[in-house]
């Protein structure tokens, strides 16, 4: 096919250019010194001389606990979670109305169960509709932890005070906190979709660059459609992103990065890229100069990453069900190793194919109207209420 001879020939032109081979290495370099950077700061969290990435804000989670005893309210981190001191009564009714995020109760003869070396019986209460819930949550577990191994600790003393050691005592990690979670999977899973909107500029150059250079009259005039030019075009950036998403992840891997079901997490990151590129091309079509092509692409990737990351953090958050709709989230699922449906893999799946065949099928239209390509130019509003054939030419 005809777009297969220029898809050849803007790979040939664009592998072979200074310019590109420049531009590749130097991603590189900048993808080894994010990986420095990533292992250096998760190091660092993980440290205990290290840093703390937890909510910072005032009232960003507040938790209604009822301690008689005090032993566990001291043990909750003030920084996190605002506590509001409560007797019980009232605090399931303050979680309905929003007053209160959580309600958390503790024995009240808990001081005298420790004592005699019972069980503490411990409640809490949340509102799933909420996703700070999260937060309190990993805030409690990690608290009754810390009350837990230090009365262990302190009941192997009293009973052997001459071994202090505590040889064998072991303390294991049940799941991350979803900051190391928000570090470990949404940071990996940006890297692996960032090389998707490197080369925009190669596709804007390649024909926005017929238009400022005159030849665009050339190329139409040719016996061959403009669907079959653009999508020739925007094959060839494809092809250049999943060799750099390769590239890519090789390096991760090799950096020491676990990626599971690397292959369909490459397929999908790939098949990401095909809509990205669509977008794009409509942008470029549209466009009469590289700054007007520049501030288009500029605001429009603005939208897709937003689109991409929101929903994988209101996965993180919630476990949505929802948050499939972006590929991120599938790719960030599959990497990890959970376990994923076929119906949420077709979610993401099925809106990316949708989402090609509108941006290609719209970039093509633009692209073979004389108007938009040597003038004068319709505006936006006109162009798409004769694109939804509301209004003829």
């Amino acid at each position: 096919m005809n777009f297969g001879v220029i898809t050849r020939w803007e790979l040939k032109n664009t592998l072979k250019s200074k310019k590109f081979i420049l531009i590749f290495f130097m991603q590189l370099s900048v993808l080894a010194m994010m990986i420095f950077m990533f292992n250096s700061f998760a190091a660092n969290i993980e440290s205990e001389e290290g840093l703390s990435i937890t909510p910072s804000l005032v009232d960003f989670a507040t938790l209604d606990v009822d301690d008689p005893g005090g032993l566990f309210k001291k043990g909750i981190n003030p920084e996190i979670i605002k506590i509001h001191p409560t007797n019980g009564n009232s605090s399931l009714g303050r979680i309905g109305t929003g007053e209160t995020n959580g309600f958390y109760t503790v024995s009240p003869d808990s001081i005298e169960r420790i004592q005699k070396g019972e069980i503490v019986d411990t409640v809490l209460y949340l509102d799933y509709a909420d996703p700070r819930r999260s937060v309190i949550k990993d805030e409690i577990n990690t608290t009754t932890k810390s009350v837990s191994t230090a009365l262990t600790q302190s009941y192997l003393r009293d009973a052997n005070p001459q071994n202090t050691s505590q040889t064998g005592l072991k303390e294991e990690k049940t799941g991350e906190s979803i900051p190391m979670q928000i570090i470990r999977k949404v940071m990996l899973v940006v890297l692996l979709f960032l090389p998707l909107f490197l080369f925009g500029n190669i596709l804007i150059d390649s024909v926005v660059g017929e238009k400022e250079r005159k030849t665009g009259e050339i190329l139409v005039a040719m016996p061959i459609r403009p669907w079959e030019i653009l999508l020739g075009k925007g094959l060839a950036v494809v092809i250049i992103s999943a060799l750099q998403v390769l590239m890519w992840m090789v390096v991760l891997i090799v950096a020491g990065f676990t990626i599971q079901n690397a292959i369909l997490v490459y397929l999908l990151v790939v098949l990401t890229a095909v809509p990205i590129v669509g977008l794009t091309s409509i942008i470029a079509a549209y466009a009469k100069n590289y700054k007007e092509a520049g501030i288009g692409i500029t605001f429009a990737y603005i939208v897709v990453v937003g689109f991409l990351i929101v929903p994988a953090l209101a996965y993180i958050s919630r476990k949505s069900y929802s948050a499939n709709i972006s590929p991120m989230t599938t790719a960030m699922r599959l990497f990890a190793g959970e376990t994923i449906t076929i119906p949420e893999i077709l979610i993401s799946i099925s809106g990316v194919v949708i989402l090609s065949i509108l941006f290609f099928t719209v970039a093509a239209w633009l692209f073979g109207r004389d108007d938009v390509m040597f003038g004068p130019r319709p505006g936006p509003l006109k162009l798409t209420l004769q694109l939804l054939r509301i209004k003829k030419r």
